[in-house]
């Protein structure tokens, strides 16, 4: 009949529907039958399988942030805080997608990560103080946990790859927070101050080595005038000895020249005056002279014109008479 048939299209485009089955890219299809974890795993895409008996679920191989919200734990002065958030990147391999969910099920995150988590955000907690843990110390708490979970998982659960983990700060309550803040700002005032010291410190210096380079600086100028004044002394001195030697040398060329000139004016007058010259001349002379007086002694001779002035010998007034 037309409804049988009607039922029978039905049945079987509901059986058809339930066999065919879309992986998405970035995950891996797993399959169950009967209840038992198949050891088959497809790549995304359409795939079949045997309806009513067998399921199926996806699980992520690329990177995936697994939020552990809301984390009490108590600081080892009893004070409790909650950490409202801690992000985890992790990954888990394709390799090892199988070994995994047989071990800790297609929620293996809860076991592995989420409850992983709690434990070390409580075990730092429960050790450190709430300063250490608010303040001093919590730049190191994304590196434990990363360290702890990642040290964990390579021994128990090798198929996943811890990232990165970014812990947001912890909720405290109120008034103890407001008195970290106030222990916070004044260390920022003492910070300031210390900086503002460190730059008066660094501007002195500063200017001390400014000092001390221009000092050198001097110093540098002052010993090239003294070597430039040094050379240009030494370089007077050489002209002036120069200059002295070359007055010497002409000295004694005047001094040969005139030497040379008497001698040979010597010579000359050695070959020119002989005997019978000189008494020629000493016979001009007497002849050129208007007068000659003697005296009694005669120890000198005087001869001149005579212009009525007396002619006086050297010892008085001249007895004699002219000739």
């Amino acid at each position: 009949s037309p409804a049988a048939i009607a039922s029978i299209a039905a049945i079987a485009t509901l059986l058809v529907a339930s066999c065919v089955h879309k992986v998405p890219e970035g995950y891996v299809g797993v399959y169950w039958r009967g209840g038992a974890l198949l050891p088959v795993m497809t790549q995304p895409g359409y795939h079949f399988m045997y309806p009513l008996i067998t399921s199926f679920e996806t699980v992520q191989t690329t990177l995936q942030t697994d939020n552990v919200v809301d984390i009490p734990c108590g600081t080892s002065g009893g004070v409790m805080i909650v950490f409202e958030k801690v992000e985890v990147v992790n990954r888990l391999r394709s390799n090892m997608v199988i070994d995994t969910i047989r071990n800790y099920t297609i929620h293996y995150d809860k076991s592995c990560i989420f409850d992983k988590i709690h434990h070390e955000i409580n075990q730092f907690c429960s050790s450190h103080s709430l300063q250490e843990v608010f303040v001093d110390k919590f730049s190191e708490v994304d590196e434990r946990l990363a360290t702890a979970l990642q040290e964990w998982n390579n021994v128990w659960a090798p198929g996943i790859d811890i990232i990165a983990v970014r812990v947001t700060k912890p909720k405290i309550p109120e008034k103890i927070k407001q008195n970290l803040e106030e222990i916070e700002s004044e260390k920022t005032k003492l910070l300031i101050a210390e900086q503002r010291q460190r730059v008066v410190i660094k501007q002195e210096e500063t200017e001390k080595k400014r000092a001390e380079l221009e000092a050198a600086k001097v110093a540098e100028v002052s010993k090239v005038r003294m070597a430039q004044d040094i050379l240009e002394k030494e370089a007077a001195a050489k002209i002036s000895s120069i200059e002295n030697s070359m007055f010497l040398a002409q000295q004694a060329a005047q001094a040969d020249a005139e030497l040379y000139r008497r001698k040979c004016e010597a010579e000359a007058n050695a070959l020119l005056l002989t005997p019978s010259f000189l008494e020629m001349e000493r016979i001009r002379a007497v002849a050129a002279n208007s007068k000659v007086f003697f005296g009694e002694s005669i120890p000198t001779m005087f001869t001149g014109d005579w212009r009525g002035d007396a002619a006086v010998s050297a010892s008085g007034t001249s007895k004699g008479k002219p000739q």
